[in-house]
């Protein structure tokens, strides 16, 4: 009888099972996440994810979508329905990073103890806005603090934070943009 063998939550067997199989079959390492957005009204939409490409096949392993309501700040204009979008994008980054640190803290063998981080951005409006077109639209810095207990030395952890830094898909997005296509289409 096999025992399920966990550290940081994650089923590390099933982990290194995973990592595995890509290596036998790359193309099980290509995914499409999808989202669908609905304008409300004013500065309100909502987002719904469920379905998404990976591992070779249609994921159905949700039933119901989650919805996520965007919204802005009576200062912005809106009624506070919901985070606004750059704050979901501090949301994101701050899941992937937490999420890239703990997978790969488990796959060195390092248990972490407690991590918690706290995101700061800097954004000037005025690019948003186009009344400056010296000032980029979206944030100008991003500040990560983390604060992570573990059962290692350091050093360990300091090569371990900056492995997740440039192996986080949210954070290498942030810091060498992809592509964006936007494209009109009629339905």
């Amino acid at each position: 009888m096999k025992t399920k063998t966990t550290l940081n939550g994650l089923d590390t067997e099933k982990m290194f099972e995973t990592i595995e199989a890509i290596k036998a079959q790359p193309t099980l390492a290509r995914f499409e996440f999808r989202a669908r957005n609905k304008w409300i009204d004013g500065g309100e939409n909502r987002s719904t994810i469920k379905d998404f490409y990976g591992a070779g096949r249609e994921d159905d392993s949700r039933k119901e979508p989650f919805v996520f309501v965007n919204g802005e700040p009576p200062v912005l204009l809106g009624n506070n329905e919901g985070g606004n979008p750059v704050e979901f994008l501090l949301h994101a980054l701050a899941g992937c990073v937490t999420t890239t640190t703990v997978l790969h803290a488990a796959a060195r063998g390092i248990r972490i103890k407690r991590l918690s981080t706290t995101l700061k951005g800097d954004i000037n409006l005025e690019g948003l806005l186009g009344l400056d077109d010296a000032v980029a639209p979206g944030y100008e810095k991003i500040r990560i603090e983390l604060d992570i207990e573990a059962d290692c030395p350091d050093e360990e952890l300091d090569d371990l934070l900056k492995f997740a830094h440039g192996h986080s898909p949210v954070c290498q997005t942030v810091c060498r943009p992809a592509e964006v296509v936007i494209e009109r289409v009629r339905r």
